[in-house]
C-alpha cells in the first residue's frame, strides 16, 4: 500500500470511529478535539474550584498517581527559598510536609532555588491560574517517594546543586552530595504524573525516572532547546530497572532537542501520540533490552539533517530481538522507525489505565496546547 492510500485509509477509519465508536484501537474525540486528559477537565469554567478533580484525568501507568488528591490546599505566596529551614508560604515549606497537600500559588513568580527542591509524598505542585518557573537554579528531585503530581510550571535553565543540608521531610534534614542539574528527576519512586509543563535548557537531562522507579506518565509536556531529553534507566548494569513502566503521551517535543525523547534502559516504554518537530541526532533510542511501542506519533525529520531515523541502539550487536514495534506513527521528510523483536509487545494496562490512541495524522491537534496552559478563574482553560 503506497502512503496515499494508507492516508486515505487512516481518513476513512476516522470518519467511521464517529459513526461506529465502538471501533477498537482508533480514537473518538470529543467536539473540542482535545486530547482524553485535557477533556477531562478544561472545559469545565469552575476548575479553580476543584482543582482535584485533576488528579482523575491520568492516563496509562501513571493513572494511579493522586498526589495531594486528600489533602488541604496550600498556598505559595513567597518565592524565597531555605534548603534547610524553609518557611511558611514558599514551594519548600509544602512539598516536604508530611501530610497530602494540593499547593497552588498565589501569584506569577520565578523561583530560584538554592538546592534541589526534594518532594515528599502525595504532594501535587498545581500551577494552574498563576505563571510559575522553576529556574537559574538546582531544579526538582522526586527520590524513594510515590503519589507526586507536577502540573503547569515552567522548569527550565537549571543546575546542578551543591553538597550541603537540604531538608526533605518536616523531621528529617540531610546533607546531599549535589544535584546534576536535572529539571526532574525521578529516583526509586512510584506514581508519579508530569503533566503541561515546559522543560528546556537544563545542564544534565529534563526528564530523568531512573533507580527502579515505576508507574509514571509524562504527557503534554513542552521540550524545547536542550540536548539529553529524557532518560529512563539508571544505566546498563542497573537491572532493577526491569520494573520500570512510563507511558509518554501528548507531549510536543520541539525545536532545538538532539537526542533522548526518550532513550530506554531495561524497563517498558509506551510512546503515543507525542509530536516530535526535529532531532539532530535521534529520536527513540536505549540500550540494555528495553521494550518500546511507538504508537499514532508524528514524526518530522529536519530538512537540513542527516538524522532521518529516529531510533538508535546503543549496542554493537543482539539487538534484533530486542522488541521495538512502530504502529500508527506519521513520518515526514524522510524519517524512518528499525523495527526489531518478535510478537506484540502492546502495553499491558488495566481497564483504568488504558485509553484510546489516535492515528499520527491527529497528533498536531492533540498537541497544540502542550506546556503550562494559561487559566483564568470562571473560564475554560
Amino acid at each position: 500500500m503506497d502512503s496515499k492510500s494508507s492516508h486515505l485509509l487512516l481518513i476513512l477509519l476516522f470518519i467511521f470511529s464517529f459513526i461506529n465508536p465502538s471501533l477498537q484501537g482508533y480514537y473518538t474525540p470529543d467536539k473540542k478535539n482535545m486530547n482524553v486528559i485535557d477533556s477531562c477537565w478544561r472545559q469545565t469554567s469552575n476548575w479553580a474550584k476543584n482543582r482535584k478533580a485533576l488528579a482523575d484525568c491520568a492516563v496509562g501507568y501513571g493513572k494511579d498517581a493522586i498526589g495531594g488528591k486528600f489533602g488541604t490546599i496550600y498556598t505559595v505566596t513567597d518565592p524565597s527559598d531555605n534548603p534547610s529551614n524553609p518557611k511558611y508560604g514558599t514551594l519548600r515549606y509544602g512539598v516536604i510536609q508530611d501530610k497530602p497537600l494540593w499547593i497552588v500559588f498565589g501569584k506569577d513568580m520565578v523561583i530560584v532555588l538554592k538546592n534541589e527542591l526534594m518532594v515528599n509524598s502525595f504532594k501535587t505542585i498545581d500551577g494552574r491560574g498563576a505563571k510559575v518557573e522553576i529556574a537559574y537554579g538546582p531544579c526538582i528531585t522526586v527520590q524513594g517517594v510515590s503519589h507526586v503530581i507536577i502540573h503547569g510550571i515552567s522548569i527550565h535553565d537549571c543546575k546542578p546543586g551543591k553538597s550541603g543540608l537540604v531538608r526533605d521531610t518536616v523531621s528529617h534534614v540531610g546533607k546531599r552530595k549535589g544535584s546534576d542539574g536535572d529539571a526532574i528527576a525521578v529516583f526509586g519512586s512510584s506514581h508519579v504524573w508530569i503533566d503541561h509543563c515546559y522543560l528546556a535548557r537544563c545542564t544534565d537531562g529534563l526528564i530523568d525516572v531512573i533507580h527502579a522507579s515505576t508507574s509514571v506518565t509524562i504527557s503534554n509536556n513542552y521540550f524545547s532547546q536542550h540536548d539529553k531529553v529524557m532518560l529512563l534507566g539508571h544505566n546498563d548494569g542497573f537491572t532493577d530497572d526491569k520494573i520500570m513502566r512510563v507511558t509518554i503521551v501528548f507531549n510536543r517535543f520541539g525545536a532545538g532537542l538532539i537526542e533522548r525523547m526518550p532513550r530506554v534502559r531495561f524497563g517498558y516504554a509506551h510512546v503515543a501520540n507525542n509530536r516530535y518537530d526535529e532531532w539532530k541526532m535521534y529520536a527513540i533510542g536505549g540500550s540494555a533490552n528495553p521494550t518500546i511501542f511507538s504508537e499514532g506519533n508524528y514524526f518530522v525529520a529536519s530538512q537540513n539533517s542527516y538524522a532521518k531515523q529516529v531510533t538508535k541502539r546503543e549496542v554493537n550487536n543482539g539487538w534484533k530481538n530486542w522488541k521495538w514495534r512502530s504502529s500508527r506513527d506519521v513520518f515526514l521528510n524522510g524519517a524512518y522507525f528499525v523495527p526489531s523483536g518478535w510478537g506484540s509487545c502492546s502495553p499491558i494496562y488495566t481497564k483504568a489505565q488504558s485509553f484510546p490512541v489516535a492515528p499520527g495524522s491527529m497528533v498536531p491537534a492533540l498537541t497544540a496546547n502542550a506546556g503550562p496552559l494559561r487559566c483564568f478563574i470562571g473560564k475554560p482553560c
